[in-house]
C-alpha cells in the first residue's frame, strides 16, 4: 500500500494513525514501527500525531489494542467453525492465530510486547486479557476442566502456533506448499494432538 493510497484529508485522524500503523506493522514488522513512519505515510506533519498520541509506544499500544480485539474475533469464528467437540475447538484457535498474525503482523509478540507493560493502558489490558482468558476457557473444556494441564496446553498452543509465524517471517518455509494456510493447518492439527494427548 503505498502512501498516497494511505493520505489522511479530514476526519478522524486517530483512527487513521491507528489503522495505517496497523498496515505498517503488517509490511514492515514491530522494528520498523515509528510515528514519523506512519506521519509519511499519510502524508501529515510528523508534528500531528503527538495530539493524540504522547510518544511511540502510546500509538503502538492502540494498535496493539486492535490487534487483540480482531483476533479475538477471528478465535472466535474458527471455534464456531470446528463444531461442537471441545479438542476441535481448542485446536482451531493455532490455525486461526496463525492465519492472522502471518496476514497482520501483529500477533502476540505486539499485543503483549515488553515494550508496552510499562505504560499499564487499560485498554490493551483488558483486550490482552480477555482474549488470554477466552483461549483458557477453551483449553481448560478441552482437557476436562483440570486448571494445570490447562495452562501447560495453553502455553504449548502458544509457542507452537507462535513459532510457526515467526519461523515463517524469517524466510525458513521454501517449499511451494507451505502456505500460511498449510502452516494453519498444521497448527490445528499439532494443538489437537496436544489436546487429545491430555484430554
Amino acid at each position: 500500500m503505498t502512501g498516497t493510497a494511505r493520505r489522511y484529508h479530514h476526519g478522524d485522524l486517530r483512527a487513521a494513525l491507528i489503522s495505517t500503523g496497523y498496515d505498517l506493522l503488517a509490511e514492515h514488522g514491530l522494528a520498523a514501527f515509528s510515528v514519523a513512519r506512519v506521519a509519511r505515510e499519510l502524508e501529515i506533519s510528523t508534528a500531528s500525531p503527538y495530539r493524540h498520541f504522547p510518544d511511540r509506544d502510546h500509538l503502538l499500544a492502540a494498535v496493539a489494542t486492535r490487534a487483540a480485539e480482531e483476533l479475538a474475533a477471528e478465535v472466535e469464528r474458527a471455534v464456531d467453525a470446528a463444531g461442537p467437540d471441545p479438542v476441535d475447538r481448542f485446536a482451531a484457535t493455532g490455525g486461526a492465530y496463525v492465519r492472522f498474525a502471518a496476514v497482520r503482523g501483529a500477533g502476540f509478540n505486539v499485543i503483549f510486547a515488553a515494550e508496552l507493560r510499562g505504560l499499564h493502558d487499560e485498554a490493551l489490558s483488558a483486550a490482552g486479557r480477555g482474549l488470554m482468558d477466552r483461549l483458557l476457557d477453551l483449553a481448560r473444556a478441552a482437557v476436562g476442566g483440570d486448571t494445570e494441564r490447562s495452562l501447560w496446553l495453553l502455553e504449548q498452543q502458544v509457542a507452537l502456533a507462535h513459532g510457526y509465524v515467526a519461523l515463517l517471517a524469517d524466510g525458513f518455509f521454501v517449499r511451494p506448499h507451505q502456505t500460511v494456510d498449510h502452516l494453519a493447518r498444521q497448527a490445528t492439527e499439532a494443538g489437537r494432538t496436544l489436546a487429545r494427548g491430555l484430554a
